[in-house]
């Protein structure tokens, strides 16, 4: 279905003043999708946002222009600032912030370590894992959960990568600047006018020295990893052992600029789908019910975790239509290099284009009941595999630990609810944006399962 835009006559894009967005600063800084999704509502599917000296952005929820830059036109289409420059200075020139020749290069070299056949060789790391940080849940006290599930997240995330032969302590160190980083970075793109401020009184600079000092215990650990001997079965090893064309292995900076962003795109992102699909659950008593007795039933066929990853088809679905209401990355990106027309709408030449996959995924022109959690949808492998859903993005920079991504998340709720009972919630479920979509105030309650 093709979602129209509400445009005038002259398809000129409606505009949002500077005053307004200086207006609603506070707001937009604590939560900007009711600011934008207002703006949706009055303005249409695309409209232009001052944000002063001359700047503006384009905010977009037509899954059909997503689509154009993303895979139809998508050589004209480039990664903005804010990924290329802010985030890069803090995790370095990875596949998420690098961009052309060196970003194609890249991605050719580390693909075939994100293969299917190469990811059955860390299940059983990722399920050890799983179970180990699960201990954590307590029985009949109200609690959050994030907090969990971000340690579960990273600790995946770290294992899969080093396997052995890390301390706790470093872990931590990785942790702690991986997060801290990247809620520098979210006031730094939320306040704008702040920047010469944060520079000024060395709070940037901090930030970065916490980012250099990830990099040395990196190195160190890369430095140990080659001095060793026999294979650790890990992320590491492959990256390690992967060759570019000309017969050439990666050099330790652009090993060390991987594995960071493998940090900060790793362990978020599925440590925030967790949490709200458990949300979910805690709210749909009955779609709990349904992935419990799946377990029993894949369980009972095989203890091969590869065989429960693709027999639990139900906990596929929740999973994404859980990824579908609340979209970890809930923004993306994009720059076109050269005039584009969308529509009959001019884009002209380094337009900036910010796509509200949030409210994508959740259009009435398109989702029936866009705002109900309804696993079954995604049995249409139409919705599924349409242009309107876009949980780890599309084209030829769609996310490269999707099927990572997706093996965690399945096991993990499988080890969840075959061990407890979410126990019924009925209030609102809570967000707070950041870079990623993250989930507030995630206090649910668990009991054994019978």
């Amino acid at each position: 279905m093709q979602i129209k835009l509400k445009m005038s006559v002259s398809n000129k894009v409606p505009e949002v003043s500077f005053f307004k967005f200086l207006k609603h600063a506070n707001a937009i800084l604590q939560n900007p999708l009711p600011f934008h999704a207002k703006n949706f509502d009055t303005l249409g599917d695309i409209f232009r946002l001052k944000i002063g000296f001359g700047k503006s952005i384009l905010f977009c929820r037509d899954a059909g222009l997503l689509q154009h830059a993303l895979q139809k036109n998508q050589k004209n289409y480039t990664k903005s600032y804010i990924q290329t420059k802010d985030l890069a200075k803090y995790v370095g020139k990875g596949l998420l912030t690098a961009e052309g020749a060196h970003w194609q290069k890249q991605r050719k070299l580390i693909q075939p370590a994100f293969h299917k056949g190469q990811l059955k060789l860390l299940v059983d790391t990722i399920q050890k894992t799983i179970l180990a940080e699960l201990k954590n849940i307590k029985i009949g006290k109200p609690m959050d959960v994030f907090p969990i599930f971000n340690d579960l997240a990273f600790q995946t995330v770290i294992k899969s990568i080093f396997n052995i032969n890390i301390s706790s302590a470093d872990i931590d160190s990785l942790q702690h600047t991986t997060e801290a980083t990247q809620k520098m970075l979210v006031q730094e793109l939320r306040q704008p006018f702040f920047v010469w401020w944060f520079n000024l009184s060395g709070k940037t600079k901090k930030h970065l020295d916490l980012t250099q000092n990830s990099r040395t215990i990196l190195k160190r650990l890369v430095k140990e990893r080659k001095q060793s001997s026999g294979d650790h079965h890990d992320l590491l090893d492959m990256l390690l052992s992967a060759k570019y064309e000309d017969g050439s292995k990666m050099g330790k900076n652009k090993l060390v600029d991987e594995i960071l962003i493998l940090f900060a795109a790793g362990h978020e992102t599925t440590s925030n789908a967790l949490t709200f699909t458990c949300e979910l659950l805690a709210r749909n008593p009955t779609a709990q019910s349904k992935i419990a007795s799946e377990i029993k039933k894949i369980k009972s066929e095989s203890t091969d975790c590869m065989h429960w990853i693709k027999n639990a088809s139900y906990t596929k679905l929740v999973i994404e239509e859980s990824m579908r209401l609340f979209p970890p990355a809930y923004f993306m990106d994009r720059v076109n290099i050269e005039e584009d027309t969308y529509n009959g709408i001019v884009l002209p030449k380094g337009s900036n284009l910010l796509f509200s996959i949030y409210e994508i995924h959740r259009h009435s022109d398109f989702w029936k009941q866009p705002n109900e959690f309804i696993p079954e949808r995604f049995l249409d492998e139409n919705i599924k595999f349409s242009k309107n859903y876009f949980p780890f993005g599309a084209g030829p920079r769609m996310c490269i630990g999707n099927n990572f991504a997706m093996y965690e998340m399945i096991l993990a709720i499988i080890a969840l609810i075959e061990q407890f009972e979410i126990i019924e919630k009925e209030s609102p479920i809570q967000i707070k944006p950041l870079i990623t979509l993250k989930p507030h105030n995630a206090i649910l309650e668990f009991k054994n399962r019978i």
